[in-house]
């Protein structure tokens, strides 16, 4: 047999594995680290597939980032843990939407062609020669700019929902403090190639982001950097710079026939400065995820 099928019918025995002692284990702990471990074979499965844009999101969001959201959120709840008729509602649930996914898919119009053939012929006025950065930051602009655009409002929903306190900061010991003065720097020029990279190969603003954000929650963790509640002004000016520079960019393409798709001759410049901008603020809205709830206190809904 060969040993790639053996590897994948592991990887997804795996990820089966994985999901389903996150939602119905018993043990909260538990079920973080097999949301984490999930991450971290959902990040296999997407190179496995040739999706390498994928796969750096995946680990750095879905495993990396949103696991520290999770093992923060955790050390705040009680040790109760939820009944077991609670627990197995979760999976009707996820049929049910699982269904409607399907069906919507099942809705889609055919296409005539294969779409990889449709984008290598439009590549060349795209800007880029990566398809995937073409893809979502000319053909589909659209699609990306709603992605920051949820981001904004989770953002604002945490903020909202907790109680505005005076900063956290964590303590730590001197060793791990040095390891972070050595291993920011090198986050913060990994990020900087991803940038560059987007334009060529897997890369771009979202994986960039992504690893900014983990420097500033590696800085926080280790206790070098406080939490915060209430974004200053300059902070807000960061966090809101990607998204309006994206509109100020869309809006004199509104009335083209395609929305958002960028003139042949200024792609490559525009694609550049939306990216540089995008990696900003979502660099900032990533790590305001953590960082707000390091700072703040949950509002007391008057529930026991």
């Amino acid at each position: 047999m060969n040993v790639a099928v053996v590897f994948d019918g592991v990887l997804a025995a795996g990820l089966v594995w994985a999901a389903a002692g996150a939602l119905l284990g018993r043990d909260r702990y538990r079920a973080v680290i097999l949301f984490i471990v999930f991450g971290l074979l959902m990040t296999l499965a997407w190179v496995r597939l040739s999706a390498p844009d994928i796969a750096l999101a995946e680990a750095a969001i879905g495993a990396g980032l949103t696991g520290a959201l999770l093992l923060d959120a955790l050390g705040g709840t009680t040790a109760a843990t939820a009944g077991r008729a609670r627990r197995w509602m979760v999976l009707p649930l996820a049929v049910t939407v699982a269904a409607v996914l399907a069906a919507v898919l099942r809705a889609l119009p055919v296409r005539s062609g294969p779409l990889p053939d449709a984008v290598s012929a439009a590549l060349p006025e795209s800007g880029v020669t990566h398809p995937v950065t073409a893809v979502l930051l000319n053909f589909r602009g659209y699609d990306t700019l709603l992605e920051v655009a949820v981001l904004l409002a989770a953002l604002l929903g945490v903020l909202g929902a907790v109680r505005h306190a005076e900063p956290v900061r964590l303590a730590s010991a001197p060793v791990l403090q040095a390891a972070a003065r050595v291993l920011v720097p090198l986050m913060m020029l990994a990020a900087g190639y991803l940038l560059w990279a987007g334009a060529h190969r897997p890369g771009g603003a979202f994986q960039a982001a992504a690893v900014l954000a983990a420097a500033a929650v590696l800085l926080a963790l280790v206790g070098m950097i406080s939490g915060w509640g209430r974004p200053s002004l300059r902070l807000r000016c960061a966090i809101a710079a990607g998204p309006l520079l994206f509109l100020a960019i869309a809006a004199p393409l509104a009335g083209r026939a395609a929305l958002l798709v960028l003139p042949p001759q200024h792609a490559g410049l525009l694609i550049l400065l939306i990216e540089a901008g995008l990696t900003l603020s979502l660099g900032f809205l990533l790590a305001g995820l953590f960082l707000a709830l390091l700072r703040s206190d949950p509002v007391d809904t008057g529930k026991r």
